[in-house]
């Protein structure tokens, strides 16, 4: 049976029995199957004709299929070999889509042209890799837009504020370079199969002045995340290495309160941090 465009979820089940695929836990495949959701993933993205939009995890082509409708040029990584190879045959001829069989966390933006600098990333991401994924795309050249399906505790962490319970590393490493919209919740009935937990769709517009820290920072900053119930002093009496680069921070921040926790640290002050370690 051929399929083009759009798979329903009779469409999905049947050809995961054709190919004898049981969903790969370890994987994260729950395959979308909900027509809505995938164009308000692209609307999200602002997808349009012509767009270079990287994706990761295709799995059965769902979202791949619908990018290549809007005329965009793809560039998709899948780690599964059989749905590699069922992807490479399905859309074998088109010209717009080029598709690897690796790690997306080792290819974040899947095999990518350095030259392009212009670029979008659709993504469902599996839970496992959501941050280091993440991690990565914000350590190199940035997407202009990112509509990401992601599970709602990964949702509220990346798009957490400073004094919540969600606030993390990744929060401020994000915020700093992106505009994050509030997320879209997205039932658990538009995958195959239903997730046990709920998802929630996260767009992302790049700011025209996007700040990214250097890796020394962001190691610095998860070490002291790692302490969030202490107080940040006295995490830098404490951080051994990194004790002298906290210690010489907080110097210079004089209006951020000895006793105040990591969570309840404003982004200003993380800039700072990065400044002082970047000196």
């Amino acid at each position: 049976m051929e399929y083009k465009g759009q798979l329903t979820p009779s469409q999905t089940t049947d050809l995961l029995r054709q190919l004898g695929h049981s969903p790969v836990k370890k994987f994260g495949q729950n395959f979308l199957v909900d027509s809505n959701i995938v164009r308000k993933s692209l609307e999200l993205a602002d997808v349009s004709e012509g767009d270079i939009v990287v994706e990761v995890g295709p799995g059965l082509g769902t979202l791949t299929g619908a990018l290549l409708e809007r005329g965009a040029k793809v560039y998709a990584v899948e780690i599964d070999k059989r749905l590699f190879a069922f992807l490479k045959k399905r859309f074998e001829g088109v010209e717009n889509l080029n598709l690897i069989n690796d790690d997306a966390v080792e290819y974040p933006l899947a095999a990518l042209p350095d030259d392009v600098e212009n670029f979008k990333i659709v993504a469902n991401l599996p839970y496992a890799i959501s941050t280091p994924w993440l991690d990565k795309v914000l350590s190199g050249k940035l997407p202009q837009k990112m509509s990401l399906m992601l599970q709602k505790e990964a949702a509220l962490r990346f798009s957490a504020r400073n004094n919540s319970g969600e606030f993390s590393p990744i929060s401020v490493f994000l915020s700093e370079a992106y505009n994050v919209l509030p997320p879209h919740k997205v039932s658990a009935g538009c995958f195959h199969p239903r997730p046990a937990v709920d998802s929630m769709l996260l767009a992302l517009e790049k700011k025209e002045n996007a700040y990214t820290f250097a890796q020394r920072t962001r190691d610095i900053m998860r070490a002291v995340f790692s302490k969030r119930r202490k107080q940040i002093s006295s995490i830098a009496r404490s951080a051994g290495a990194d004790a002298e680069i906290l210690t010489k921070w907080l110097e210079l921040s004089p209006e951020l309160p000895p006793d105040r926790r990591p969570e309840a640290i404003e982004n200003r002050f993380w800039v700072k941090l990065d400044e002082v370690v970047r000196q």
